[in-house]
């Protein structure tokens, strides 16, 4: 069995009395989902501001990032700076921005999505519970896209995978297929206007450009489950190429305010120079 990268620390980019920005590695997880949950981002920031904490303060994750994605993360040190963070994001002015590696060269440059997501299991059978689709019923969701730059891999990948990728059932109009050459990818800007549940990974699956590594969204969904059963294995490797999915919180900026940007961690490219 393959043992998936495990986690550095996270980095501090930026801090004040009232905030502090990290740099989240993958496969941290942001925030506790269940009680006695092992190493946590707001665990960890609860001890490294505990002298704050005693003293009145708080640690409110304002961007909660999933587990395999990388990058910035704001969170608020007082419960005044939390309101302040929560107003900006329901008005909209906390702007944020993803880089995200995809399999296939899009026939585009820039592209928005917009298609209103929920979540699988409410409408058809689904083995994911966290499963997103896109659906009329949903909540509205909105992306917009912008290739950064197409690049070859230098050693194609014989993965069945890489030749041939179906796009979740029932996101792409069609037959739900896509045809990808496995040598190919992407780079791609992700800037959400909304904060839906899996929302850039949905979107760019649709547009028949899945996430390299995305378990759930990507070649079959079947594979996250294999990797729930069995850990990170060389099968999976073959198949995903990357053990995280290939998206980075890149930029975070308040409107007409302060603004923090993270480069992409190598580990995202190694597997495709």
């Amino acid at each position: 069995m393959f043992s998936a990268v495990t986690s550095p620390d996270f980095k501090i980019v930026d801090e004040t009395a009232e905030y502090i920005v990290v740099d989240k590695p993958a496969f941290l997880l942001t925030h506790p989902t269940k009680p006695n949950q092992p190493t946590t981002l707001w665990k960890e920031l609860r001890e490294l501001l505990a002298f704050e904490i005693a003293n009145g303060g708080q640690v409110s994750i304002v961007n909660r990032l999933d587990r395999e994605t990388s990058g910035l993360v704001l969170v608020a040190k007082t419960t005044a700076a939390a309101r302040r963070f929560g107003l900006l994001m329901q008005e909209h002015r906390l702007h944020k921005e993803y880089l995200a590696i995809v399999w296939g060269w899009p026939e585009w440059e820039t592209e928005i999505v917009d298609a209103p997501l929920d979540r699988q299991g409410k409408h058809q059978a689904s083995a994911i519970w966290l499963k997103q689709m896109i659906h009329p019923d949903g909540a509205p969701a909105q992306t917009e896209f912008r290739v950064e730059k197409r690049f070859t891999r230098s050693t194609p990948s014989s993965s069945p995978a890489a030749s041939r990728l179906p796009l979740p059932e029932g996101e792409d109009g069609g037959e739900g297929k896509a045809e990808f050459h496995g040598d190919k990818f992407a780079l791609i800007r992700a800037i959400p206007r909304t904060g839906r549940t899996h929302q850039i990974r949905v979107h760019l699956a649709s547009l028949g450009c899945p996430i390299v590594g995305d378990k759930i969204y990507g070649p079959d969904e079947r594979l996250y489950l294999e990797f729930i059963e069995t850990g990170w294995t060389a099968k999976l490797e073959h198949q995903l190429l990357l053990p995280r999915h290939a998206l980075h919180s890149s930029k975070l900026a308040i409107e007409n305010g302060q603004q923090w940007t993270s480069s992409p961690p190598a580990e995202m490219f190694a597997p495709l120079s």
